[in-house]
């Protein structure tokens, strides 16, 4: 028995070793998300690391005294629930607007974090830093290839469908609009719905090579003034 609870004993200095690994660490691909704009930045990666390191802490050595008294115990409980937590955080990044997702790579991150920060608690330093090299070379080295590559040699065209409103006195010069801010049309049809207030429907469906290219539209449309009860989705055939 005395071997088997020497295995629950742990020093200060460990404990502090750990902890800096994990906050390290954390601070390290936090620093990555920061840089490109992400929602989930440097603080929120440290602190979601370190948590996960002294939760793993904690549940493998806080509890050791209960080990005498309920030696079929499990250490790892605590530790498990971390997946669990984590996974409330990162639904919290993913963000849809219409058939548009975003934020899962945020989310993944987030979830390899905690899974470093538990690493750390573990004292399994090596595999927690090996795993952070490569998260670090994943998000930066792809990010890389898709830009510099992909994008250059292959053609990601996404059909995008824009509806809106406006007075038939400012058709001409919305059309005018329409047809500069928009060369790839594919499809394009206008129609009276309120003969009294001469409203005209004017719907037209694009081509776009923009990864995300709803709020790019929304934006060009704001622009234009002139339009009433505007709607962009993205639309698969």
């Amino acid at each position: 028995m005395h071997n088997f609870l020497s295995y629950f004993q742990i020093t200060d200095a460990d404990i502090l070793i750990r902890i800096i690994f994990a906050i390290v660490l954390g601070s390290l691909i936090g620093l990555e998300r920061e840089l490109t704009n992400k929602s989930a930045g440097l603080r929120t990666q440290i602190l979601v690391c370190l948590g996960a390191c002294i939760f793993t802490i904690l549940s493998i050595y806080g509890f050791s005294t209960a080990i005498t008294l309920y030696p079929l115990g499990d250490p790892s409980r605590v530790a498990a629930q971390i997946i669990t937590g984590i996974g409330f955080i990162g639904a919290g990044t993913v963000l849809r607007q219409g058939l548009t997702v975003t934020g899962l790579t945020t989310a993944s991150t987030l979830w390899i974090v905690a899974a470093i920060g538990m690493a750390c608690g573990c004292g399994k330093l090596s595999i927690a830093v090996v795993s952070t090299i490569l998260t670090v070379a994943i998000l930066v080295l792809i990010r890389i290839f898709e830009v510099k590559i992909m994008s250059k040699n292959l053609k990601h065209l996404r059909k995008v469908k824009i509806s809106f409103l406006c007075k038939y006195e400012d058709y001409n010069d919305v059309y005018s609009k329409i047809t500069e801010q928009f060369s790839d049309i594919v499809d394009y049809n206008h129609k009276t719905i309120d003969e009294e207030a001469d409203i005209i429907k004017i719907n037209i469906k694009i081509f776009s090579e923009i990864k995300n290219p709803v709020p790019n539209i929304y934006r060009k449309l704001e622009e234009m003034g002139n339009l009433q009860s505007v709607s962009v989705k993205e639309i698969f055939d």
